[in-house]
């Protein structure tokens, strides 16, 4: 960013005068929150400030490490009141929201973990040859840009069981193909993104099934795992993303920032912006001796052992039901089960076939963690983040406008629950934390009609997905980058357009559903699904006239 030399004298003389004035407070105040103790802005408009700095700065500095830092410092500050100390305090060792708290997390240190043994395997694959030896294979069957790219909406749609999974998997196994057809990372990431969080969202067998079940207050009466199911139909956004990743892929239709993408690799540029993501990895020299089988033996025994692994923590081996084990299983740590077993596996399998050497394997396991780094900072980063957020009870205060929605807008309150879970996934980066925190205010506040109660939560869980889909602090966004080796800001602003397309038409469908549920409270207002996919394809069709017709 170029900044005139006047205005740079203004910055740095505002933040000598910001920097003076929290001196001042710091000393005149006590550096430790008690009991009790709520900062000024606590379940105000405020506590949404943290999540929107950071996002505004990643989007207009392209630097995402600056904006998420200063998203935290900001956090810090307001549950501070200003205090120096305790903000240090706070960013840090909260019990709730501290750095080192959110990575000791058993879920979060588990991702962490998973990330890093899923990289090592990936680096293990593609020394093998295996990922070499897969594009030779797919370059014989894949004859066009439209078939690679269809063929990655393919693999997402079938690796359902969780997103991170999905994001990572998906990656490693189809890069090669479509960088061979001039793919752009950035699109790919899209890609993969689209089929991660809303597949898992629509699939009864997913850890995403297991959260919205248990999302379900157990007071309320209502089965949460039938709540789920019957949600299914009402999930526009999902459903509308996977109706919109097809249409674009045959149509050869890219508009805003991914059109230049797109047309960069064309010539060759795959990435757009000068950096170049993973460039060590992707250079790795592979064994000569791989085969197809050496990817897809590991991934196959990948899938298998991290479903076994989540089902067993949910005690499916144990005589629980395999649904029962699915919604009170750990995700994360069943997946760090699958891919040990799986890396284990690998081992054996790449040393009984001779392919690479025992000091090639010993180096790719470093070799796969340092691919992960960025990402991982990223991660940590926004779970700081989110901790911040939570502190400041952002989560209150959207509680709270949902709340007051309810009654005289009855009608309208899917369209509202889906616009405000949106926007506060799209703060915070979490889908889960979103609807777990909507789906109880939607269960009181539809107690006298069934199907607008199913509608509202499909609303929540729509629009809860979206946010997530377009944050550039959320985990699935972060691993989607990673798994398509893409720049992180990229992949964000170039996947903007396209689900704020998607979110725009499901926002008209849920004011018709909502019109619909209110006059007949049955599974009519169904209807409205082939309504709004309908207007999803219009609007496609049209903006590809308008893309495509010279200037």
């Amino acid at each position: 960013m170029n900044i005139p030399k006047k205005s740079k004298t203004w910055i740095w003389l505002a933040a000598l005068a910001a920097g003076l004035f929290l001196v001042w407070i710091t000393l005149r105040t006590p550096a430790a929150a008690g009991e009790g103790y709520t900062p000024y802005v606590y379940h105000t408009v405020w506590s949404l400030l943290p999540p929107v700095v950071a996002i505004s700065l990643a989007l207009l500095t392209k630097e995402v490490y600056f904006s998420l830092f200063m998203g935290i410092v900001t956090g810090g500050l307001l549950y501070a009141n200003g205090n120096l100390g305790l903000t240090l305090q706070t960013v840090l060792y909260n019990d709730e929201g501290g750095l080192v708290n959110k990575i000791a997390t058993q879920q979060n240190a588990s991702i962490l973990v998973f990330v890093v043994l899923l990289a090592a395997l990936v680096a293990l694959m593609n020394k093998a040859g295996g990922s070499a030896a897969f594009g030779r294979w797919a370059s014989g069957h894949i004859h066009s840009k439209v078939g690679a790219q269809l063929a990655a909406i393919a693999l997402g749609v079938m690796i359902f069981v969780d997103d991170g999974f999905n994001c990572m998997t998906v990656g490693s196994v189809i890069r090669p193909v479509t960088d061979r057809h001039h793919v752009s990372r950035a699109k790919l990431a899209y890609l993969i993104d689209a089929t991660a969080a809303p597949v898992c969202i629509i699939a009864p067998i997913s850890s995403w099934a297991a959260a919205v079940t248990y999302s379900v207050p157990a007071d309320s009466g209502i089965n949460g795992f039938e709540m789920f199911l019957r949600t299914i139909p009402y999930n526009f956004y999902a459903l509308g993303t996977l109706l919109m990743m097809i249409l674009i892929v045959i149509l050869k239709l890219d508009y805003g920032p991914m059109r230049l993408h797109e047309d960069n690799a064309e010539k060759g540029d795959l990435f757009t912006t000068p950096d170049r993501p993973y460039q060590d990895a992707d250079d790795e020299i592979p064994s000569s001796k791989g085969g197809v089988i050496d990817l897809v033996l590991p991934v196959v025994v990948l899938i298998v052992t991290c479903i076994t692994g989540i089902v067993y923590t949910g005690g499916f081996f144990d005589g629980v039901g395999f649904i029962d084990a699915f919604a009170n299983s750990s995700s994360a740590v069943g997946l760090v089960y699958g891919s040990l077993i799986t890396l284990i596996f690998t081992f054996f399998l790449y040393m009984l076939r001779g392919v690479i050497t025992f000091q090639e394997f010993m180096d790719c396991l470093p070799a796969g963690f340092r691919s992960m780094c960025a990402p991982m900072l990223i991660l940590i980063m926004a779970w700081n983040l989110s901790g911040m957020t939570g502190l400041l009870g952002a989560d209150l205060y959207i509680r709270d406008v949902v709340a007051a929605s309810a009654g005289a807008l009855r009608i309208f309150l899917p369209c509202i629950i889906f616009i405000v879970a949106v926007f506060l996934a799209f703060s915070t980066g979490t889908s889960w934390g979103t609807f777990s925190i909507l789906i109880p205010i939607v269960c009181n506040v539809f107690t006298d009609s069934y199907e607008m109660l199913v509608i509202g939560i499909a609303a929540c869980l729509a629009g809860a997905v979206c946010g997530d889909h377009c944050s550039p602090i959320s985990d699935t966004t972060i691993m989607a980058s990673a798994g398509a080796h893409s720049n992180h800001v990229n992949h964000v602003t170039t996947q903007i357009p396209y689900a704020f397309t998607v979110a725009g038409v499901c926002a008209v469908g849920y004011l018709l559903a909502g019109l619909i549920g209110y006059f007949t409270d049955s599974p009519i207002a169904m209807a409205a699904l082939p309504a709004t996919l309908a207007l999803l394809a219009a609007v496609i069709l049209t903006a590809s006239r308008i893309v495509k017709t010279p200037e």
